[in-house]
C-alpha cells in the first residue's frame, strides 16, 4: 500500500496510506486512510491544485453530495469495502 505524506499549513506532517484513486468529472480523488490495518479512518481527499503545478494540493471532501458520489465510486471500485 502507497504511503503519502501531507503537509498542512502550519502544521505537522500527516502521512495516509493510499487505498484506490479515481478522476470524476475532470478532478482527481484519493481514497486514503491513516492505518495499514483494516480498521483505520477513511478519509476521500479532492485534487484542488493547477494543472501546472508541481506539487499536488489535496483537501477533505466535506460535502454531502460530492462524497456520496465518490464514495459510491471507491465502493464499485473495491468490492469489498463499504464507506458508507
Amino acid at each position: 500500500m502507497e504511503k503519502i505524506v501531507f503537509t498542512p499549513e502550519g502544521e505537522e506532517e500527516v502521512a495516509f496510506y493510499v487505498l484506490e484513486q479515481t478522476r470524476l468529472g475532470g478532478v482527481d480523488y484519493l481514497l486514503v486512510t491513516d492505518s495499514e490495518k483494516e480498521d483505520g479512518e477513511a478519509l476521500i481527499m479532492r485534487d484542488t491544485s493547477k494543472a501546472e503545478e508541481e506539487e499536488a494540493v489535496y483537501e477533505i471532501v466535506t460535502d454531502d453530495e460530492e462524497l456520496n458520489a465518490v464514495a459510491a465510486v471507491f465502493e464499485n471500485m473495491l468490492d469489498d469495502v463499504d464507506l458508507l
